[in-house]
């Protein structure tokens, strides 16, 4: 069995979840705190980010589009006509510029922020950071939102998913990313319904349950966060 070292509301640890419940696999989860620095871990990853997908044969594959990488190469053969990266080189090159657009800028502007200074912070010791959040922080995340759906919208207007014609890796780091920020409660959901339809359609896929049925400790997530007809 592989074990995915990940944290609950890190993304790009939520987008390898959703991937490897898509390709039906069920990894040994191990909980990590990044910003303790753990020894075992940080052999793992010397990064000391997630996740780190570890095969049963000792493996260590770190960093969510790389594991997406990885897992195409070594089952995405398998997934025949659902394979998340498509053959064609022209449709790789789409899901691969959306992969970045989110697992990059879209953290980079939004939930980076959101997920260190209302989640994470209450956490951390001082030392490694912890504190009241910097409101700063999370008005510029509030705004950036905004144009990322739009563009989601923009995109979901003219394609019946976000890359293309199928579901992609594209679709799940997107929704990876918005799934801690609907979380908080920070997702302007009513000022794009073309985006808020296709997040109810990735959010209603089995895959997604057990994103839904985390928690941070001592708060409770936005009303319709679980609600897949929201």
């Amino acid at each position: 069995m592989a074990t995915l070292h990940h944290s609950s509301f890190c993304p790009h640890s939520r987008f390898v979840r959703l991937v490897m419940a898509e390709m039906g696999m069920e990894p040994l989860l191990v909980e990590e705190r990044p910003w303790e620095r753990r020894e075992d871990f940080l052999m793992l990853n010397p990064a000391g980010t997630t996740p780190v997908l570890v095969e049963e044969g000792g493996l260590a594959v770190p960093g969510g589009s790389v594991i997406a990488e990885y897992l195409d190469e070594t089952r995405g053969l398998g997934l025949s006509g659902i394979r998340l990266l498509p053959e064609a080189p022209a449709a790789r090159v789409e899901v691969r510029r959306l992969l970045d657009w989110f697992l990059q800028k879209f953290d980079q502007e939004v939930t980076g922020y959101l997920v260190t200074e209302k989640i994470h912070k209450r956490f951390m010791t001082s030392q490694h950071g912890g504190g009241p959040p910097d409101m700063n922080a999370i008005r510029a995340a509030r705004s950036n939102v905004r144009y990322h759906l739009k563009y989601i919208g923009y995109l979901i207007s003219r394609r019946n998913w976000l890359a293309g014609s199928q579901l992609t890796y594209a679709d799940l780091a997107a929704a990876a990313h918005l799934s801690c920020v609907d979380y908080l409660g920070d997702v302007p959901w009513d000022e794009d319904e073309m985006a808020r339809h296709w997040y109810a359609r990735v959010k209603s896929r089995p895959s997604f349950r057990s994103l839904l049925a985390d928690r941070v400790a001592g708060m409770a997530p936005a009303e319709h966060y679980a609600d897949l007809d929201f």
